[in-house]
């Protein structure tokens, strides 16, 4: 875990002066927050670029989950680490993992207020809270997948179709549209 992680021993394991560390990091936490950081660079910096979004919610969303699946399934013996820390230290996890989070979200916030003024999303909800829902529902499919947890025989691909589908139904003009044409 990350309390009996010592700088001394993180540092024998990466080959440098503990010196060194402090010289680059003024804290554990630092030094954690950097690692977690550069985990999320990959996925953010492929969602930084705003042409890049088809501006079709669906496809969007499904690139993103498989973005933001992709990281967590890289990392997911720190983000196990960091969750079991995080009752012994709250402030400090909840630091690290909202800070290195933050980007990547910010993205997907941004994308939907877009979308919300482009007039292809509900305005009638706040996309903050509404990311950190659909990025939960990514993160709880990833730790029951790799503790052997699901209960039925279906794929990562078909979870994460399923958590895109619910997502965009919820949030989507069209799924209002469809849902007032079928009870007129």
């Amino acid at each position: 875990g990350v309390q009996g992680a010592t700088t001394r021993e993180i540092a024998r394991v990466a080959g440098v002066n503990e010196v060194t560390l402090f010289r680059h990091f003024a804290s554990k936490e630092q030094l954690l927050l950097a690692v977690i950081e550069n985990a999320f660079a990959l996925q953010t910096e492929a969602l930084a670029h705003p042409e890049a979004w088809t501006q079709d919610l669906k496809i969007d969303l499904r690139h993103y989950a498989h973005l933001y699946n992709t990281m967590l399934e890289a990392q997911e013996d720190l983000i196990r680490t960091f969750i079991g820390e995080a009752k012994r230290h709250p402030q400090e996890a909840k630091q690290v993992i909202q800070e290195a989070a933050k980007p990547l979200g910010e993205k997907l916030v941004a994308y939907l207020q877009s979308s919300q003024r482009r007039g292809t999303v509900r305005t009638d909800f706040d996309p903050f809270p509404a990311v950190d829902m659909f990025t939960g529902m990514l993160l709880a499919g990833m730790l029951c997948r790799s503790a052997k947890f699901n209960q039925g025989s279906y794929s990562c691909e078909d979870y994460i179709e399923t958590c895109v589908d619910i997502f965009v139904r919820g949030i989507s003009i069209t799924s209002i549209s469809v849902v007032n044409t079928a009870v007129s």
